[in-house]
Parts: structure tokens; sequence; C-alpha cells
């Protein structure tokens, strides 16, 4: 089936919302679980203060992802949704929008061959970065949160800071289903 076809085709006899299904809402997408784990450590200060990274990964709201169905043919349709983002005291995850096609053909009476494309746009997990001041050694200075104890210099710690796409911003699935 050509683009041309789809957009030639007469205009469908049902509305917009009755032609959209709801194809999946889920939480926890692959970003919010970059920034759980990174919430699993910690270190101490010169003092013996001892810092723990739990609470600056942590967030009350996770990151949703919505998809929604639009038929345009009986073999046609358009994929699209968004996710709302999440956000705790250290990182951010930007919300993003998603969009795709899918088409299918039908092979008898069981066999069905479907092909889908995928994309999301924004939705990036972005870590914030701290000022820790190293007193008489070199002041207060801009560094990675997680990485302010470590034996790097302060600057070097700040290429570390996440800045990361999600995973699933291309998908593209060939699929050959038989019942029987």
């Amino acid at each position: 089936m050509a683009l041309f076809d789809v957009i030639a085709a007469p205009a469908l006899s049902q509305s917009f919302w009755e032609r959209t299904h709801l194809v999946s809402v889920h939480d926890d997408g692959n970003l919010s679980s970059v920034a759980q784990k990174l919430g699993r450590g910690g270190y101490e200060l010169s003092g013996g203060q001892a810092i723990r990274f739990g609470g600056w990964y942590d967030s009350n709201w996770r990151d949703i992802h919505v998809t929604f169905l639009t038929e345009i043919k009986t073999d046609f349709g358009i994929l699209w949704g968004f996710s709302t983002g999440e956000a705790g005291e250290k990182y951010r995850i930007d919300p993003s929008l998603k969009f795709g096609v899918i088409m299918q053909k039908q092979f008898g009476k069981s066999g069905t061959l479907s092909f889908s494309f995928k994309t999301s746009v924004f939705g990036h997990l972005q870590e914030k970065n701290c000022v820790a001041d190293y007193g008489v050694i070199s002041g207060p200075q801009t560094v990675n949160c997680r990485l302010a104890a470590s034996p790097l210099p302060p600057a070097e710690t700040l290429g570390y800071t996440l800045n990361e796409a999600p995973s699933d911003r291309l998908l593209v699935t060939l699929k050959y289903q038989v019942l029987f």
C-alpha cells in the first residue's frame, strides 16, 4: 500500500475518536529505571557525614507512557502518544511525543504480516549538577553530584553527568503471526 493510496482514500464515516483506540498505558520507562539505579549509591564527606543518593533520584510521579492507534483503513493506522515526564531533586525526564505507522496484510485465514515504525521526540533524562565546596583547596565548584567525593578533579566530573535519550526513540518491527 502506497502512502498516496492512504491519503487519497475516501473519508471514513466514523469520527476521529471512534477510529482511535487506546493501545497501552504504562509507567516505569527505561529512563525511570536508569534514574532509580543512580539512587543506589552514596559517599561520606570529610567530616564523616554520610550522603545517600536515594532521595536525589526518587520521585512521587513516574513517567507515564500513553499510546493510541487511529485507524485510517482496515490494514493501516497511525500510532501516536505521549509521556508525562518525571522529576526528582537531581534529575528530570522531559515529556515526550510518539508518532508512528502500522500496516498489516492478511494471508489466508490464519496468517498476518505486520510492519510498524515508531519514533519518539523529546523525553531526555537530564541529570542536574551541584556546587561542592572544596574549602581552601579550590573553593566552591560545579560538579556532578554523584562524583563530588571522587578522586577526579571537579571539572572532570561534569563529563559524567547524564543526558540520555530514550532507548525507544526509533523502533521498527516486522512480525509474522500464524494462528492455529
